[in-house]
């Protein structure tokens, strides 16, 4: 999960969709960075602490990293919350950059519309319940989308087990 400092979207992306994995039972590894090295070592924004504690998410002990080109070989896939993310990440990795890998996170829930999720950062606490609204929405299409299949997997290689 990736937006520009790391501090308001996408660290509620990230807790949001860790609860929703764990829920499901889901081992994911879900991290999340920024494009800009600003806010670095801080916590997430106090307002987005506050929309995810109201949603019954803790994102406090979350800190702020840089996104960099090392982050192509260990995900498989990373979700921007906006286009000029996009451009930013692409900007870093450089040769590593690898467009097979990363989607806008709306692209989840409404495929194919390209929206972004609007920077909170500039306004007050409605634009932070807005983004955690999107958001939520986005993961429980990935759960959905990604989940089925990696519960799909595993039922079916303990099918084949028990044929052998």
């Amino acid at each position: 999960m990736v937006c520009l400092g790391n501090i308001c979207r996408s660290p509620l992306a990230e807790g949001i969709l860790k609860a929703k994995a764990k829920k499901a039972g889901l081992s994911w590894q879900i991290d999340s960075a920024g494009t800009n090295g600003y806010h670095t070592g801080e916590p997430p924004h106090p307002l987005s602490q506050k929309v995810a504690r109201l949603n019954g998410i803790d994102i406090c002990e979350q800190r702020a990293r840089r996104f960099s080109g090392e982050e192509f070989k260990k995900y498989d896939k990373i979700y921007a919350m906006s286009a000029d993310v996009i451009d930013e990440m692409r900007s870093i990795a450089k040769n590593k950059y690898d467009s097979s890998k990363v989607d806008l996170l709306m692209n989840e829930s409404r495929p194919g519309l390209d929206l972004d999720i609007d920077d909170p950062w500039y306004g007050p606490e409605p634009g932070y319940h807005q983004a955690y609204k999107l958001i939520d929405e986005a993961c429980d299409a990935i759960i959905e989308k990604y989940g089925l299949q990696e519960k799909g997997s595993s039922i079916a290689e303990k099918d084949a087990g028990k044929n052998k």
